[in-house]
Formats: structure tokens, C-alpha cells, sequence
């Protein structure tokens, strides 16, 4: 393959993702998807609507990426999530900051970018300040902190962690096979259950969880299929192209706050290339805005006093380290790692769900002291 041929094969594989990106910004803007409203919503008020929608979400994105394994179109271990050292410390440890933090921040990553798109400037600051922590956790101060500590504690396994690579071996049956049987059911599973209510079946949750997860899966396809080269021309290697891991990737919003930061800091330097993740994270904020300029919702929003800022300077921080560590965030782990049906994507996402909920009774704790 000739060097035109890769340039011209990335500039397809990032306007597909930016694309599918902002799809999903306008998507999340109009549906209010987002896990720690969801999570919020549940410990406030015992509404499980919007968690129907992020389930839903996980199941169609499972089924999509396991459809896809079983057609050999993709392999959950040529990802950041399939591969064989099960990081469960890193995960649980850097799950529970994120879910304490997107709390403390007023959402998560991906929707820090979908509040950036309606004018919400807190999320401004809350991405500059998620984006430099979680650089320093990729390559900094705390990545030395991480790599001594929470990922010197992993097991490693004889295959990759995905559950149909696990048992490929001790059940004789093909991987394929098994992710077809695995992902179809779990998915259908998750998928039932987000339908069995009425609030499951709304307009805009059949909109969200049904786009959302779709989207997932697309960008999978995407990454890990039209940007597969079985042999790059340079390295004579295998290669997935425009993409910061060198691994296919689908949506993820921690990681590639920092990538994205970096670019634009560093924008003159000829080394420094648009990915999937940057221009994912670059699509979300306009199709948001777009959406919300569309609607006339977009509206400024600023900190209401010193201790909102304080809030979602901490919480941004907990964010940008937990996130990198937990290898993901709600979208990353969430929905991309739990389509591949990873060991530590399970934990991180069981884990960022417990962060949140012990924020959220924090928070009631504190307005219940003070009142």
C-alpha cells in the first residue's frame, strides 16, 4: 500500500468519526443521555428512565461489537480493553474517583463536552482542567504514581480478558461463536430490561439508548475495520489507523480530552496528527451546539459562587486521573469496553457507578447536616 493510500484512508477514518460524533452530540443534547444524571436520578428521586436509556445503550453496542467479532470483522484483543492483564485494582480504584467526581463536576466527560456545546462555560473549565489531569496521569507525575501502585497489581491471564476468549479454550467452542451466543444474550438481556417499563419505551429513550449504542458500534467498525491495515508499508506491521493507542478504539472521553488539548497546544509540531479520539471529542461539542442553537436552548452558564468552582475543580481532577486509570470513563468503560464484554471493563463500570452514588449521598449527607 502507498503512502497516499494511508493518508487518504485516514482522512476517511477521521471524517467517519467525527461524523458519527456529532450524531452523537445532538443526540445527547436533545435526550439528556447521561450516566450521572442517571445515577442521579435514582438516588433522589427512584426514577430509572435515564438509566434505561444508558443500559439500553450497552446492550445495542454489545450486540453490534460481538456481531462483528462472530463475522471476523473485528477481535476484542486488538483493544485497549481485551488485552490479557486484568487491571481490577486500577479499575475499581480509578472507577470510583471517576464516579465521585463527574458528580462533584456536574457530568461526565462526554457530557462535560455536550454542556461545552449549550454554552455551559463551568464544563469549559472542567474540560481544560480534566484534560491536563488526565495527561499528567497518561505521561506525568501521576502516570508515575499509577504505574507503582495500582498497576503493579493485575493478574494475568492466558488469553485475552474478553469473556468468549476466556472460554474459548475450556468449551471447545470458537471464539466467534461464543461472542455471537454471549453478546446477542447479554445484549438482548440489557435491551429487555431497559424496554420493560413504559418510561423505557419514551421517544427520546428509544432515541438515545438505540442511537448512542449504534453509534458505538459504528465507530468500532470504523476504527477497527475500515482503519485495519494488515500491513503498513513502514512498519510492515498490522496497523489501525488515526487512532492515539495504534489499537482500534471507539468513543471514549478522558483519554482523548488530553490528546486533544495536546493537539492544540502543540499544533504547529508536523508530529502531532488528528485521531479518532480527538476528532470524537471535537464532533460531540458541535453537534451539541448545533442541536442547541437549532432549538434556541443554548444558553451562558457560569459558577454560581467559590464553592461551585471548588466542586468542579476537584471533581475535574478525580475525573481526568480516575478516568486514565479505570481505562475509561462512562462511554469509554461503559459502552466501548462493555461491548467487548471485558473483565475490567465490568468492574470499572460497577465501580464509576459506586463513585457516583456515594458523591450523591455525600451530598445529601452535607445538605442535610447544614439544614
Amino acid at each position: 500500500m502507498q503512502e497516499i493510500d494511508l493518508k487518504a484512508l485516514s482522512t476517511l477514518v477521521l471524517w467517519a468519526s467525527f461524523g458519527l460524533s456529532v450524531l452523537f452530540g445532538a443526540i445527547t443534547q436533545r435526550t439528556h443521555f447521561c450516566t450521572m444524571g442517571a445515577v442521579s436520578d435514582i438516588v433522589n428521586m427512584g426514577d430509572w428512565a435515564r438509566m434505561r436509556m444508558w443500559v439500553m445503550a450497552m446492550g445495542v453496542a454489545m450486540i453490534g461489537f460481538n456481531l462483528m467479532v462472530a463475522l471476523g470483522w473485528l477481535d476484542a484483543s486488538k483493544s485497549i480493553y481485551g488485552g490479557p492483564r486484568f487491571l481490577w485494582i486500577s479499575a475499581l480504584v480509578g472507577g470510583l474517583m471517576f464516579g465521585f467526581g463527574m458528580v462533584l463536576a456536574s457530568g461526565c466527560g462526554s457530557k462535560t463536552l455536550v454542556r461545552i456545546g449549550g454554552g455551559n462555560l463551568k464544563s469549559l473549565v472542567v474540560f481544560i482542567v480534566l484534560g491536563v489531569a488526565a495527561f499528567a496521569t497518561l505521561k506525568g507525575i501521576t502516570a508515575v504514581a499509577r504505574v507503582a501502585t495500582v498497576d503493579a497489581v493485575a493478574v494475568t491471564l492466558a488469553s485475552s480478558q474478553d469473556l468468549p476468549s476466556l472460554l474459548a479454550a475450556p468449551t471447545g467452542v470458537s471464539k466467534g461463536m461464543l461472542a455471537a451466543l454471549l453478546g446477542s444474550g447479554i445484549g438482548a438481556l440489557l435491551i429487555l430490561w431497559a424496554l420493560a417499563r413504559a418510561e423505557g419505551r419514551s421517544a427520546d429513550n428509544l432515541l438515545a439508548g438505540l442511537g448512542v449504542g449504534a453509534i458505538v458500534a459504528a465507530v468500532w467498525w470504523v476504527s477497527g475495520r475500515l482503519g485495519y491495515v494488515a500491513e503498513d508499508p513502514n512498519t510492515l506491521q498490522e496497523a489501525f489507523v488515526a487512532t492515539n493507542s495504534r489499537r482500534m478504539e471507539s468513543l471514549s472521553f478522558v483519554a482523548p480530552v488530553a490528546y486533544t488539548l495536546d493537539w492544540l497546544m502543540f499544533f504547529s509540531d508536523k508530529a502531532k496528527l488528528l485521531t479518532v479520539g480527538i476528532v470524537s471529542v471535537a464532533g460531540v461539542v458541535v453537534g451539541s451546539a448545533a442541536y442547541a442553537l437549532a432549538t434556541g436552548g443554548f444558553r451562558w452558564e457560569g459558577f454560581r459562587d467559590a464553592g461551585d468552582t471548588a466542586n468542579h475543580l476537584v471533581g475535574a481532577v478525580l475525573m481526568g486521573v480516575g478516568g486514565v486509570t479505570a481505562l475509561g470513563c462512562t462511554i469509554g468503560q461503559g459502552l466501548s469496553g462493555m461491548s467487548t464484554l471485558s473483565l475490567t471493563s465490568f468492574v470499572a463500570m460497577l465501580s464509576i457507578v459506586g463513585g457516583a452514588v456515594v458523591a450523591l449521598r455525600w451530598q445529601i449527607w452535607r445538605v442535610e447536616r447544614s439544614g
